[in-house]
């Protein structure tokens, strides 16, 4: 089973599958090999991973721990919100299930009335707001993108749900406008007129300019925007998650528009002729590989042989016997590295 296609979405079977399995370790595990696992952390990386903390946690005074906060053992999975509950467990359960603490799953665009880890808060106030890597399968997906700026269409591009005052105020500016692209995916609304398909990786990144107007918080498809050759154009974010939106560089990591727009003409068509201004990074053949390995040691390494022995198990059950030797019904496949359609860095040596 090939599940790495070329500009991929997170695969959530695989994201399922090993919370799922997790959930059979006893947590004892987690927090008896804590202290060995941070031990193997440089000197820098401890110092980046404090500075980063220290960003999340932006609380600086003495938190009152009250009754009416939950223990870490009262976090339970739900019938709604199973990626917030994996992505926080994935954190709570390597730490005292006595300790106290508060989640709010969901949008976050407001202040909590107590300390609160969160997915997003707003940026110009983070009092009581802690944030978590939340969501993260359909938050936090990347792009290797080999089409160089200049090979892309000089249009902003933008596929979205269009039910917000912002997104609708765009909308009715600039969807005729020439130099956009644009599409509503969400049906139901009294602007149908602007609905479109929904469109793929591949064709958003034969695209100069994305569109990345922020919905009920932060902007979803921001982060394989960055992760990408084309550029983001937005107006300065207004909220901010564990991508730490608020340290973006306008003009620099993304192209700054007014909040009413306005000046978006103007912006496109000077970036048209200037993109080498802005910061784009390419990625090596080692970043991809890295990439892909990321996936193997997060998922696959564990999840893998968890899934053979269950099936072995079954069939001992079952028919008496367990899995032939030879027996291999998942195989993988991976394009990273080796495509050679157009990265300058992807040589026959390398590959």
């Amino acid at each position: 089973m090939r599940f790495l296609g070329k500009n991929f979405k997170n695969v959530k079977f695989f994201y399922y599958l090993k919370n799922y399995l997790l959930l059979i370790i006893p947590n004892f595990f987690f927090r008896k090999t804590l202290e060995k696992r941070l031990s193997n952390f440089t000197k820098n990386e401890i110092d980046n991973l404090i500075e980063r903390v220290n960003y999340y946690n932006k609380i600086d005074n003495e938190v009152k721990v009250d009754s009416t906060w939950s223990k870490l053992s009262d976090l339970k999975i739900e019938k709604k919100g199973k990626t917030y509950f994996f992505d926080a467990y994935s954190i709570s359960r390597n730490f005292s299930p006595t300790f106290k603490c508060n989640f709010l799953f969901g949008d976050i665009d407001y202040v909590p009335n107590k300390p609160s880890f969160v997915k997003s808060r707003p940026i110009n106030n983070s009092q009581n707001s802690i944030l978590l890597k939340l969501n993260k399968v359909r938050h936090f997906q990347y792009v290797i993108d080999n089409i160089e700026p200049e090979n892309k269409a000089d249009i902003l591009f933008g596929r979205a749900a269009v039910f917000q005052k912002q997104r609708i105020d765009f909308y009715n500016k600039y969807f005729h406008h020439p130099m956009c692209d644009l599409g509503q995916i969400n049906r139901g609304t009294n602007h149908d007129q602007w609905v479109k398909k929904k469109a793929s990786l591949d064709t958003h990144l034969k695209h100069k300019f994305i569109l990345c107007i922020e919905g009920n918080d932060v902007a979803s498809n921001l982060k394989w925007v960055m992760s990408s050759n084309s550029v983001a154009v937005m107006p300065k974010p207004k909220y901010e998650s564990w991508f730490m939106e608020g340290k973006l560089i306008p003009n620099h990591h993304y192209i700054l528009i007014k909040d009413d727009y306005s000046d978006l003409e103007e912006k496109l068509n000077y970036y048209k002729k200037n993109t080498d201004e802005l910061k784009r990074t390419r990625p090596t053949p080692s970043d991809e590989a890295r990439w892909g390995l990321a996936i193997i040691e997060d998922s696959l390494w564990e999840t893998i042989p968890k899934v053979y022995r269950r099936l072995n198990d079954i069939f001992v059950k079952n028919i008496g016997k367990g899995l032939p030797k030879n027996f291999n019904p998942i195989e993988f496949g991976s394009w990273m590295g080796g495509d050679r359609d157009g990265n300058p860095n992807v040589t026959a040596k390398v590959t």
